[in-house]
């Protein structure tokens, strides 16, 4: 029985109490909003973790990091230090994208040390078992990618991504906009190719009821993947990325119908003033589900800081609705993320979380922002650094100033504004 089950038969479960009590709202609201699909708490049931988080209306931003190996460099000692780093810095989730000859050896380490959610995507594991097998992913069956899935569900992954909104007519759709990037979604590319070279429709989208039969057994929330998702800016919004929004609409109904969690997938490259459309259209035809965004990159020229174009994307779309964002770091489009890339990505996509629950008046919110002002009214150093997104960066920049014991900081130095006005009103 998955946790929607249990909601649509008006139980509240353990999980249900334990996230109402960190979101500071009702047992009936995380209720309503399992019941209703607007909520989701991943939570497969072969692994216990340590936290547990909600994603969805009502609730504080969550972020993801993605973290894993590539063909071009395997070291699983370091994506179990990236793991932690992301943690460590807030990430609420971490996905496994690992390609390589170590990948289930990663994923089973992943899910082994982390205290927060696990999610992968099934296709690139099943991609590689073919290619390790001297097999094309054009070759791949539904049993090959349905073996992938529930040897992923079996070892405890909270949520997938899965890409059944890449069928022949999103794919027509997009062989026909002439995009400046056609496809960058590596699964959305996989089944582009294997639908072309069988002539016929996408096995995740015909197969989905099994899909859903193994994701409900271990109650793996669906993250519904944007196949279709621009690359470039000027591609956002486009009728291929919609034909796929639309298809992922009718999918998410299905999911919940089976009693599946269920997470949509949004673009990742929007120019600023369309991200607030793009996150209200997916609210409205994916029936309110939990939105899961890529940023969204609000520009396409940041490379080397893609983390912040990232971040203010991030903060429009949370503030305009979305839940979860899933964060980019500097090295996005360069290279695989190095262990300071993760901390730097995570804590990028937290200012912007933070910032839209500021906006929208959540009450943390609110009172951790107070007390960071208290702080510096106080010039309250430990106080500041503690409240900070980023503690030990704080620290660092707070002892590499030289300033010794001195209230103020180096910028001011004895003309600080905050100490002068201080002394004034005594």
């Amino acid at each position: 029985m998955t946790l929607r089950d249990d909601a649509l038969k008006n139980n509240i479960t353990d999980e249900m109490k334990i996230v109402a009590k960190y979101e500071s709202v009702s047992e009936a609201f995380i209720l309503k909003g399992l019941q209703n699909g607007s909520i989701a708490i991943p939570n497969n049931i072969k692994r216990r973790k340590k936290i547990l988080y909600a994603i969805g209306d009502g609730l504080s931003v969550k972020v993801n990091a993605n973290i894993g190996s590539s063909p071009y460099h395997v070291d699983v000692d370091e994506e179990i230090l990236k793991l932690k780093t992301a943690v460590n810095a807030g990430a609420h989730s971490v996905m496994d994208l690992s390609l390589g000859s170590r990948i289930k050896i990663i994923r089973r380490k992943i899910l082994e040390e982390s205290p927060v959610m696990v999610g992968t995507v099934p296709i690139y594991e099943t991609g590689f078992d073919l290619s390790a097998a001297k097999k094309d992913i054009v070759e791949m069956t539904i049993d090959d990618y349905l073996k992938t899935v529930e040897e992923q569900a079996k070892s405890g992954v909270d949520f997938m991504t899965v890409h059944s909104g890449v069928t022949l007519s999103s794919m027509n759709r997009m062989m026909n906009e002439k995009r400046i990037l056609n496809v960058v979604s590596r699964g959305g590319s996989f089944l582009i190719a294997w639908m072309k070279h069988n002539r016929r429709e996408s096995p995740l989208y015909e197969h989905f009821d099994e899909i859903l039969e193994i994701l409900h057994e271990y109650d793996v929330t669906i993250s519904l993947g944007d196949g279709m998702r621009p690359g470039a800016c000027l591609d956002a919004s486009d009728r291929a990325q919609i034909e796929e929004l639309i298809i992922l609409g009718e999918l998410t109904q299905r999911a919940l119908d089976r009693g599946v969690q269920v997470i949509v997938e949004g673009p990742g490259h929007v120019p600023l003033n369309a991200v607030e459309m793009n996150v209200k259209l997916m609210k409205k035809i994916c029936h309110g589900a939990p939105f899961y965004v890529l940023g969204p990159l609000v520009n396409d020229i940041s490379a080397g800081y893609d983390h912040i174009a990232g971040a203010i994307g991030g903060a429009i779309a949370a503030y305009s609705g979305a839940d979860f964002l899933c964060y980019v770091t500097p090295s996005e489009h360069l290279r695989l993320p190095s262990v300071e890339d993760v901390r730097e990505g995570v804590t990028a996509s937290l200012i912007a979380a933070f910032s839209a629950d500021l906006a929208r008046g959540r009450d943390y919110a609110l009172k951790r922002n107070a007390i960071m002002s208290q702080a510096r009214r106080n010039l309250d150093w430990e106080k500041q650094i503690e409240c900070s997104l980023d503690p030990l960066k704080a620290s660092k920049y707070r002892k590499e100033s030289e300033i010794g014991e001195n209230e103020e900081c180096t910028m001011c130095g004895e003309f600080c504004a905050v100490k002068r006005l201080n002394e004034l009103t005594k």
